[in-house]
């Protein structure tokens, strides 16, 4: 059975396990604060000790704070964001970004965040690594933060937070899954190159390769521009229609053999050219769901199912 090796995120030296746990379903508000609280012990428990949340993913941030009170926050490294805040939705502006982070510290109930993330700027990334990063600079300077991040989809935008040099990790999701592994060619041999951390977010394309037959999400209006387009962060997964049909290919094959997608995904995506110098963040709603990613990530697929499904859609472990 594989381990969750202790990996690297680049020049913090953090030493957090492979998997991570993501905090968007966390938040959903018909679901409790108890079974919130319950999914992040019980995956702490694991030897789980990443956490990663956000002011966007509704009441993700208080149920995290709840969860790591009475000792469990000692236990993890935890990051949030900046930017997404709903009432300063992709504002990167030092009043919105610093009354951001002290609601967020507030919500949390700490006084430290390991990692802040600059989350999700659609079209442009200079105002972000602007004021924004300059607050976040000033925050790290006093030991108010740990480190940076960026969590955007465009590789062009991982570069340009790269180079400002002030950039000590970068999340992207949907571009390593057994989907698409564009990350390879760009921002991976960038960040390795910088001694940049890693985050693999969304490793089964939300939930395209989680087990259950891939359904399309076409009617989810906030992954669509006006005119229609898919926003970046859309691309890849179940709203976007090009990568429906793939991914019930994948499905079926595995259905045929009695396999799971999910172990494959999971595999595929941990065994990513990080080099040891990343991780993969999933997010779940319920210690069950939780439990099962972690089951997918450590179970053998063997040698001879790797050939067989790189034969049918050139990807293998």
């Amino acid at each position: 059975m594989p381990d969750l090796e202790v990996r690297r995120l680049g020049r913090t030296e953090m030493k957090p396990r492979a998997l991570g746990l993501g905090g968007g379903y966390l938040g959903d508000p018909q679901r409790t604060d108890e079974e919130a609280v319950i999914t992040v012990r019980g995956a702490i428990d694991m030897g789980i000790n990443f956490i990663d949340t956000s002011p966007y993913y509704g009441v993700s941030e208080p149920r995290v704070g709840l969860a790591l009170a009475d000792g469990w926050r000692d236990k993890v490294y935890l990051q949030t964001k900046v930017g997404s805040h709903p009432r300063y939705l992709r504002d990167f502006s030092k009043e919105a970004t610093t009354w951001s982070l002290e609601n967020s510290f507030k919500q949390l109930k700490t006084d430290y965040v390991d990692s802040v993330s600059i989350h999700g700027p659609r079209y442009d990334i200079d105002a972000a690594l602007g004021a924004c990063l300059d607050v976040l600079v000033d925050w790290k300077a006093k030991g108010r933060i740990g480190h940076i991040a960026i969590g955007v989809r465009q590789h062009e935008f991982h570069r340009k937070a790269i180079e400002t040099g002030a950039i000590d990790i970068v999340l992207t999701f949907f571009d390593y899954t057994l989907l698409s592994q564009s990350v390879a060619d760009t921002t991976i041999p960038l960040a390795l190159e910088n001694d940049v951390g890693i985050i693999l977010g969304s490793p089964l394309a939300a939930s395209l390769l989680a087990g259950p037959e891939p359904v399309f999400h076409g009617d989810n209006e906030d992954t669509s521009n006006s005119d229609g387009i898919l926003t970046p962060a859309a691309i890849g997964g179940p709203t976007d229609p090009e990568v429906i049909p793939y991914a019930h290919r994948m499905w079926e094959w595995c259905q045929d053999r009695e396999l799971n997608i999910r172990d494959l995904a999971m595999q595929f995506v941990l065994n990513a050219p990080v080099k040891g110098n990343g991780i993969v963040l999933t997010g779940s709603a319920n210690l069950q769901q939780f439990c099962e990613v972690y089951e997918s990530a450590t179970t053998d697929v063997s040698e001879t199912v790797w050939q067989e499904f790189e034969s049918e859609f050139g990807v293998r472990n």
